[in-house]
């Protein structure tokens, strides 16, 4: 774990330059907008180690699968969010030496991430190995005002010398990801054009085709004033840029500011992409660095009111729910449906920024509740567009009549995950696709969706499910062998609790959803009857026969569900009494011991119990957790909020808030030791979840919301705005109990404690704590 982040409540900050942690905070002071990113690469030349990573949202190339053994069903390639053309370089010659701090001396530094206006700031002073000290300040921004497009704001300063600085901005495109299969680069260029003070240089992917058109326009302030100096274009294979000549004098700023965009031919007509980025570039530019930088803190005050968490009394536990707030709005902004969330974002490679199921299971939750409901929508949407390929999958590992298998990993649809164990096994992933459409009718109310994309979907996956188990004479029971359940340190099991019992409920759902759409709208039930040739009859009784004689892995004894078939007969050693040496197992021990041993990666069957929580008591879910929780190392960052929320439903305020604590400072403080390869974007929404559904206890139920609030002790209080069917919810928890505002112009009825509470428009509300204490 490193400690060296300043808390903050609004910025995260970095002081002195250590080059052993630059990849870790090129990753947590990544920028982004829904539509690009930047990792935190230095905008001067730098040849120290790192992570070059700019991203364009949508583009992606199929590298061929590298495997030691080919298995029939095997994707032929693994999609990858593609390094695309580095738009913030600006090169700082002084007199002959390259301004580098890999080879100054570094005498001053730090790094800002400011939070609440949505920036990048960096401040040094160099020292060069003739002596000459410079001073730089650089600010830069994705703009979500116009988000195509960034901006930069580089003022350099000579302290103690009179020299001849040649400035080069550029655009590089000669650039390569570093997980590429067979260290290919994925880009031929394909254009390029020079203004006087711009450039714009037009790049293909192989194979795919797709376009980004990088373009940028720069101008140079000295004394006070934009001046012109000699320039030159630079024009080289890939690459395009200004070389400019400034004769500085001591003490007197030069300041370049620079603004780029990223246009792509999945957004405009690749025969259009330069002509477009130039009109662009020239709005942006008239506008100035300083109105970009006030219409960017406007943007980011409007998400701030929509999903902030304000917590008083915990400066660390305040930023880091912040910090992932932040990193959640920056990467998605649900206006286009063809539009996922990496498990990274746009802020490293690593999982090839493909969609996961993470998506439905822990991302969903937060847009619900902090977004319109037409965010979340096009989410779902993103699936059902994608359910033919689905279908295709299921089919290319032998499932017939339309079963739907979904992806694991994608990009299109087309399942692109090249590990048999997650490819052919980790199934339980289709129970995530229909758990999302639940979740989000439950919440929004919006039951049309069945009717117009979701039946469809689950009629897909109950196929899926129907064909995937199989009768046991010797059990007499439905088993479902061969499987990797959540937890992936355990592959090739045989009835993993958790997706049996996600199969089983992916059945029951599917038929209530026929049954209310054939009753509300017989016409559309009717197409769908047509469209997916399915037998009611027939199909419905196989699904019910599941239902009523599935198997599910129990100890009567302890009174647990069991994981999976032999679970007990693994050595019980719990994580307690490990050799803290040998932590992290997915770092230290051979794959072999890491799969016969005890240790959970992440909630599995507590996975099960979190969704389904309303079907078992409170003693049930209570001995589960504390058998599993001893045997969980929580080596995925998908870990800790599940168990946060479940601790917090079991009054247990000490193991929840230290479970909130890791997931909301997980990169912040690098606990997995990963946070190097780009932070874990999908798990944030969990640090949400660990707050909203486990310290307020928010759940919703017969289309009401229900509070069961605690305060963890070393807060004062916290509050959070919650969008729910029209209404914004104010709620705020502290010492004297929970205060509700209702912020729009609709009446409301919400549960506390399971006493209703009725506000009125725009009204406001003390509810107190039940008798026992904070804890309930």
């Amino acid at each position: 774990m490193k400690n060296y982040i300043k808390v903050d409540e609004w910025k995260i900050i970095e002081e002195g330059f250590d080059p052993e942690l630059n990849k870790i905070s090129e990753s947590i002071f990544s920028l982004g907008n829904g539509r690009m990113g930047k990792r935190a690469n230095f905008e001067e030349t730098y040849t120290g180690e790192s992570l070059q990573g700019n991203y364009v949202a949508g583009v992606y190339y199929p590298d061929k699968t590298r495997v030691g053994w080919w298995k029939n069903g095997y994707p032929e390639y693994f999609a990858k969010v593609l390094n695309a053309a580095n738009w913030i370089g600006i090169d700082i010659r002084i007199g002959d030496e390259l301004l580098d701090l890999n080879t100054c001396e570094v005498k001053e530094f730090s790094r800002v991430l400011h939070m609440k206006e949505g920036y990048l700031e960096r401040s040094f002073v160099a020292e060069l190995k003739n002596g000459k000290q410079v001073k730089v300040n650089a600010r830069r921004f994705c703009s979500i005002a116009d988000d195509e497009t960034g901006a930069i704001c580089y003022s350099v300063t000579p302290l103690n010398f009179d020299d001849l600085f040649t400035i080069t901005p550029y655009i590089d495109g000669d650039v390569k990801n570093q997980d590429s299969n067979y260290d290919e680069k994925f880009w031929d260029e394909t254009g390029k054009e020079f203004d006087k003070e711009g450039a714009y240089l037009v790049m293909r992917t192989k194979k795919t085709g797709f376009e980004v058109c990088t373009g940028m326009v720069f101008g140079i302030e000295y004394e006070g004033g934009k001046r012109e100096f000699p320039s030159q274009t630079i024009s080289k294979t890939k690459y395009a840029g200004h070389g400019v000549q400034v004769q500085a004098v001591q003490g007197s700023e030069i300041t370049v500011c620079k603004y780029a965009a990223n246009l792509s031919s999945e957004n405009y007509p690749s025969e259009n992409l330069i002509g477009e980025c130039r009109a662009m570039l020239a709005r942006i530019s008239s506008k100035g660095f300083e109105i970009m930088l006030r219409e960017q803190a406007e943007a980011w005050a409007l998400k701030w009111r929509e999903s902030d968490i304000v917590i008083e009394g915990d400066a660390a536990a305040q930023q880091g729910i912040r910090f992932n707030i932040f990193q959640l709005n920056q990467t998605y902004t649900g206006e286009d449906a063809r539009l996922n969330i990496g498990p990274k974002g746009f802020t490293g490679e690593k999982y090839g920024g493909s969609t996961y199921w993470d998506t439905e299971a822990y991302c969903l939750p937060f847009y619900l509740a902090t977004a319109p409901p037409e965010v979340t929508r096009n989410l779902l949407i993103y699936r059902y567009k994608h359910l033919e390929k689905a279908i295709e999958n299921a089919r290319k590992l032998g499932f017939k009549g339309g079963a739907a298998l979904y992806p694991m990993v994608t990009m299109n649809g087309e399942e692109c995950h090249n590990e048999w164990e997650i490819t052919f096994e980790e199934i339980h992933r289709n129970g995530a696709i229909a758990y999302a459409i639940f979740n989000y009718i439950r919440y929004t109310g919006d039951k049309e969706y069945l009717s117009e994309f979701g039946l469809e979907v689950l009629i897909g996956i109950a196929r899926f499910w129907r064909q995937r188990v199989n009768w046991s004479a010797a059990r007499n029971r439905y088993v479902m062998l061969g499987v990797t359940g959540p937890n992936e340190y355990e592959n090739n099991v045989n009835n993993n609790w958790y997706t049996n019992s996600i199969a089983c409920w992916c059945l029951e759902y599917a038929i209530e959803a026929l049954e209310y759409v054939q009753s509300s709208s017989p016409e559309k039930y009717a197409l769908i009857e047509k469209k997916t040739n399915f037998d009611r009859a027939g199909e419905s009784a196989g699904w019910k026969h599941i239902i009523e004689n599935m198997y599910f892995p129990e100890s009567k004894e302890l009174g647990v569900f069991l994981q999976q078939d032999g679970y007990l007969d693994k050595d019980q050693t719990l994580v307690e009494d490990l050799d803290p040496a040998e932590r992290p197992l997915n770092q230290k021990w051979s794959w072999d011991r890491i799969l016969r041993s005890v240790y959970i990666k992440q909630a599995d069957v507590l996975q099960g119990l979190y969704f389904f929580e309303d079907r078992y008591d409170e003693a049930v879910i209570r001995r589960n957790f504390d058998f599993y929780e001893p045997r969980t190392v929580h080596e995925s960052s998908l870990s800790p909020c599940v168990h946060a929320i479940l601790a917090a439903k079991l009054g247990d305020e000490q193991r929840a808030y230290e479970f909130y604590l890791r997931t909301s400072r997980l990169d912040l403080d690098d606990y997995n030791n990963d946070t190097e390869d780009g932070l874990h974007i999908t798990s944030m929404a969990g640090t949400w979840m660990s707050v909203v559904e486990g310290f307020a206890g928010m759940r919703v139920r017969n289309d009401q919301l229900h509070f069961k609030p605690f305060l963890p002790g070393k807060w004062e209080s916290f509050s959070f705005n919650i969008f729910f069917r029209g209404v914004i919810l104010n709620v705020r928890i502290d010492r004297d109990g929970v205060c509700l505002g209702n912020r729009s112009d609709k009446p409301l009825t919400v549960y506390v404690y399971d006493i209703p509470y009725h506000l009125e428009r725009s009204g406001e509300l003390q509810a107190g704590y039940p008798d026992i204490n904070l804890k309930r």
